[in-house]
């Protein structure tokens, strides 16, 4: 990377940030021994799939325009999950310059065939589909390879036990020529391992389970293969309150995929949304055996506070899969989601280090090397304007003039990767707070901490800073894709001689709260009380991404 924050004095000093997050339900009614808690990865973190290869099990989400992209995590039991990284970490692997938030990378698919590692998925506006590979599932992985034949989203491979290999996708309809909104296909084709050539590809679902009942965005399909049959499990009626996840089967991948009559196996559209703790829009799942002959599905689900708005994004939930007639269930039609469940039977594992569920709290004082593997930024990051090596115990970030809102309905598709380096919000209440030192070398300009769902949906707590890290004024400003230009909706003077300041986001619900301090013994100030948090929804912001929280920079306006 061609510029560095070691070689210039302008930049800003963070010394901590600390993440609190309480899950009301969990600490109503946490797990006994024995039990799990769904989420098993809570915020965002969708579109999930697994495999297992011996007693080890793999799990990858979807990351969109956030790099690094797809997050890798390990388990051996399939409750406790350890991130080892993530698969695209280099600018080679992916380019997301111009994209905006919810394009980029969609739903991966893991394999694992023959001593290798398989990742395939789709650059959305970007290269297309392709895949890597590798041998050690942390990596590193390859460069990736280009599958231009392929026209959708949302690959997945197949490998036979009679050697052969497939590909199979969302793509278009017939003729490329849809007979409804969301009228989409299932693509099957044959893939060469040695030439990494796909060929001969056909349409083995066209629109659905029932295409006289116009259903909607089939995708998210997986094959595989149990008591002689090959089974095709997709997601249809989109990924909001109508999710739901379909099975078809056949004996031969030559004949037709029929549908199963008792179609959906997983979905909660048929609930009362009024239900307390609602868990909703479920789908888009991934199916695993283990060792021990059970069957789990990972999929995606959400936790709205109010109505359909929900601000963690849509997350990873698991549930044990039984068997009809040679058909597999995930969830009978009626139930709602259980949120405590019986473990799989496999040999406990101890806990993480990092909890990913129920309610749980950290804190970095950034005294490693390398960012720990929760961070996250928007779009490839072109030059180093970060570090952790200069002065150990700080993260120095180097203001640039790429602001929060710099792609979508703004600005031209430029790379735009702005000085902000985020964790996922990952509970509906929860309280962040990073902590600012001021020094007479800090550069000019506005740093802080915001909190951002997409190009135009933000808040930033920021500290304006003048000449010889004179701090002038704390600010609350906010972005929304309804406003012309993000606004500063509070501000409040500082007193000179301050040599940290202390920001804090507390989230409840859809209630939002910002409060500074200026000494770990001070008092906490408001800035902006019982804020409007539903910004940051889905439902009102839009897209297919969770709200992340970091540390934001950037010079004088």
């Amino acid at each position: 990377m061609p510029a560095s924050v070691h070689n210039t004095t302008a930049y800003v000093e963070f010394t901590s940030f600390s993440y609190e997050g309480r899950d009301p339900v969990f600490d109503k009614a946490p797990p006994s021994p024995g039990e799990y808690y769904n989420p098993i990865l809570a915020g965002y973190y969708p579109d999930p799939s697994i495999c297992r290869v011996g007693n080890d099990y793999y799990l990858i989400n979807s990351s969109f325009a956030h790099y690094p992209g797809v997050p890798i995590f390990h388990s051996t039991d399939l409750v406790n999950w350890k991130q080892i990284g993530h698969v695209l970490n280099r600018p080679s692997q992916l380019n997301l310059d111009g994209l905006a938030v919810s394009q980029g990378i969609y739903a991966p698919a893991i394999s694992y065939h023959s001593g290798t590692f398989y990742m395939i998925t789709t650059n959305v506006w970007g290269i297309g589909n392709f895949y890597v590979t590798a041998e050690n599932p942390a990596g590193p992985w390859s460069d990736p390879v280009l599958l231009p034949e392929i026209n959708g989203i949302d690959p997945s491979f197949f490998f036979d036990d009679n050697g052969r290999a497939y590909i199979v996708h969302n793509g278009p309809p017939p003729d490329g020529k849809p007979l409804y909104d969301g009228h989409r296909a299932i693509w099957l084709w044959e893939f060469d391992v040695k030439t990494k050539k796909a060929a001969n590809g056909r349409i083995v679902v066209n629109g659905g389970v029932d295409i006289t009942k116009k259903p909607s965005w089939i995708e998210g399909p997986h094959i595989y293969k149990r008591n002689g049959y090959y089974y095709l499990c997709a997601a249809e009626g989109g990924t909001s309150v109508n999710h739901s996840q379909v099975i078809f089967r056949t004996k031969s991948l030559a004949d037709a995929f029929v549908p199963w009559s008792e179609n959906p196996i997983l979905t909660q559209r048929d609930l009362d949304p009024e239900r307390p703790d609602p868990v909703t829009s479920l789908g888009h799942a991934d199916l695993v055996e283990t060792q021990t002959g059970e069957w789990w599905a990972v999929f995606l689900g959400v936790r709205p506070y109010e109505g359909n708005h929900y601000n963690t994004g849509r997350e990873t939930f698991m549930l044990p899969v039984t068997w009809e007639n040679d058909w597999p269930v995930i969830l009978k039609k009626g139930e709602p989601l259980p949120r405590l469940v019986k473990r799989p039977n496999l040999p406990d594992t101890p806990e993480p280090k990092t909890a990913l569920s129920g309610s749980f709290s950290w804190r970095d004082d950034f005294n490693n090397t390398q960012l720990a593997s929760r961070w996250l930024f928007l779009r490839t990051p072109r030059e180093q304007w970060w570090s952790l090596a200069a002065k150990p115990g700080s993260l120095l970030i180097a203001p640039r003039p790429v602001a929060l809102n710099s792609i979508g309905k703004r600005d031209a598709k430029l790379n735009q990767n702005p000085s902000f380096i985020a964790c996922r919000q990952q509970h509906r209440d929860f309280s962040a707070t990073a902590t600012l030192a001021i020094d007479a070398s800090i550069a000019p300009g506005d740093a802080g901490i915001a909190c951002l769902q997409n190009d135009a949906n933000y808040y930033f707590l920021g500290v304006r800073v003048g000449e010889r890290g004179a701090p002038g004024e704390i600010f609350l400003e906010r972005s929304t894709k309804t406003s012309t230009a993000p606004e500063i909706i509070a501000r409040a003077s500082l007193t000179t001689g301050i040599r940290e300041i202390e920001l804090k986001i507390n989230g409840v619900g859809k209630s939002y709260s910002f409060a500074y301090r200026c000494s770990p013994e001070g008092r906490w100030m408001p800035l902006g009380a019982n804020m409007d948090g539903s910004i940051l929804s889905t439902q009102s912001a839009g897209g297919f991404v969770g709200a992340v929280i970091g540390m934001y920079a950037r010079p004088a306006m």
